[in-house]
């Protein structure tokens, strides 16, 4: 319990660029910040790393990692557009009913969650959510090594530190329904449809941070 918590303290200090984006990141210093022993914040780190939230160079220590530029999002979406519509189109053949109840329960908890906010505290709920979300989709397609390469993506932990998105909230609701619907059917065919909308209004949505003069524009 001493890790977890340690761990979720540390990735709200990421988060929240409390730990700026590139900076160094001291386990004795975060470690004395929380009142803990250097082995949970140790731990916290290596599962940060895991999450992409921190790179470990030989002879620095961790680091925070870069936000994404616009090209990095461009990217990553890319690669979301590859895997996730598929995996949406073979859960709304393979998904078993307990996997359907998990999908569904997702949907209708995230209804009302803001989804930006001054701190990671605000809007962490529905960030979790929307990744377990998209996970439990991919674990529904029967695919080990597709649910595994969606997961490994680590999407929304990169995007919410980007900060707020305009609308994002009831637009993503909206749409995740859409994805549930089209698998409650069991039409392969519509489940990848509405998923590939999703990912790419969610693109415009997060493209429209960088023409505001966001983080990583005009890169």
């Amino acid at each position: 319990m001493l890790t977890d918590s340690v761990y979720e303290a540390v990735k709200a200090m990421v988060m929240d660029h409390v730990i700026t984006p590139g900076a160094r990141v001291g386990i004795e210093s975060v470690s004395r910040s929380l009142g803990v022993s250097a082995t949970p914040v140790r731990e916290a780190m290596a599962r940060l790393e895991s999450d992409g939230l921190v790179v470990k160079r030989s002879l620095s220590g961790y680091r925070a990692t870069e936000l994404l530029t616009r090209q990095g999002v461009e990217e990553l979406f890319e690669m979301r557009l590859l895997l996730e519509p598929r995996a949406a189109a073979l859960a709304a053949e393979h998904v078993e009913d307990d996997g359907m109840d998990r999908i569904e329960a997702l949907v209708e908890e995230m209804q009302g969650l803001p989804d930006k906010g001054e701190s990671y505290a605000v809007y962490g709920r529905f960030a979790a959510l929307d990744q377990r979300f998209h996970d439990a989709l991919a674990a529904a397609s029967g695919r080990t090594l597709l649910a595994a390469a969606v997961e490994r993506l680590h999407t929304h932990l990169h995007l919410f530190r980007l900060g707020a998105v305009t609308g994002g909230s009831p637009s993503t609701v909206t749409e995740h329904g859409r994805i549930l619907r089209a698998v409650l059917r069991r039409s392969p065919e519509r489940a990848a449809d509405a998923m590939r909308e999703h990912l790419e209004l969610s693109l415009a949505r997060h493209l429209g941070r960088y023409e505001d003069g966001g983080p990583g524009a005009g890169r």
